[in-house]
């Protein structure tokens, strides 16, 4: 389907948040809190698939110190094939339309230029898009004309067939290339580069082996500023990381059992403090509480090392 998105009209104002162009520099990391509206999301599948309860676990993040709710209604999980546009709308826009009325920072996690067209009118101040613009070519132009920050993640495919696509000879090198050719390709459509927001895509087409050749996450963590730094840019950078099936496989029990995802949380806080000592702009996470006290305490190790 083609957008037309000269038709967007009487965009609210959206809120600068901070670190991203135009606005102060973040204090911290960002704490940006999971809102799955679906009934198959690897880590909490239909936990909020009902409106109501979405709504209720949003205004729960915000109460907790989330700085952002980021609101989707397509699973991305490995194996899953995709929703109808108008399902994806259906699950989003009663979630979207109350989290934005009471407040909070919101942000659409979608691939469609037609569910984010609709999202930018309702008000969210950030489009999170998983395939970086590759699965909808009007992604861009369409975030381009909102002038609101925009999510790149470095993507090779849809989730049904992502592990296949997982192979790399320099994990971190390629992953900044291909990142470099999403940002270019969003910079050609109008996107202001001061607004771009880099993910790694951890756990999108990277194998989730703990040690060895193929440990794609690990790999990239440690170097998650050089990865983002593009044509003399030093990039924000999103980190997903959160229940994530690597950090199940790298705390496997003694048979080679993952762990549960819901089980990984703590694995999770360790990420998000190494994440945000190292300079992470914001970290998407499912439990916000300890992971807010965790950019903290990142926020204070830095600057408790300058002179």
């Amino acid at each position: 389907m083609i957008i037309t998105v000269s038709g967007v009209t009487n965009i609210p104002v959206m809120v600068n948040l901070p670190g991203l162009a135009g606005t102060p520099a973040a204090d911290r990391c960002l704490v940006m809190g999971v809102v799955n509206v679906t009934p198959d999301s690897f880590s909490d599948g239909g936990q909020w698939f009902s409106a109501k309860a979405a709504i209720e676990h949003g205004l729960e993040l915000v109460a907790q110190g989330a700085d952002i709710v980021d609101v989707g209604g397509e699973s991305t999980r490995p194996g899953t094939q995709r929703v109808p546009a108008d399902e994806e709308l259906r699950r989003v826009k009663p979630v979207i339309t109350e989290l934005v009325r009471a407040g909070a920072v919101v942000s659409v996690d979608t691939m469609r230029a037609q569910v984010a067209e609709w999202a930018v009118e309702a008000g969210v101040s950030l489009v999170n898009d998983v395939s970086g613009g590759l699965a909808d070519p009007y992604m861009p132009r369409l975030v381009a004309k909102a002038g609101i920050p925009y999510v790149v993640m470095h993507w090779r495919g849809h989730s049904h067939d992502m592990y296949s696509r997982a192979m790399f000879d320099d994990v971190a090198r390629e992953v900044h290339d291909e990142l470099a050719q999403r940002v270019d390709a969003a910079v050609a459509e109008g996107c202001d580069p001061a607004k771009l927001v880099l993910d790694l895509g951890l756990g999108f087409s990277k194998l989730p082996d703990a040690r060895g050749p193929n440990a794609h996450n690990w790999q990239l963590l440690p170097r998650l500023r050089e990865v983002a730094r593009i044509g003399g840019r030093d990039f924000p950078v999103l980190v997903g990381a959160s229940r994530k099936r690597y950090l199940g496989k790298l705390l496997a029990a003694a048979d080679g059992t993952p762990r549960p995802f819901a089980e990984s949380d703590d694995a999770t806080v360790a990420v998000t403090a190494l994440a945000a000592a190292a300079g992470a702009w914001c970290v998407r996470v499912h439990k916000v509480p300890a992971n807010v006290d965790a950019v903290r305490v990142a926020a204070a190790w830095r600057d408790g090392s300058r002179p």
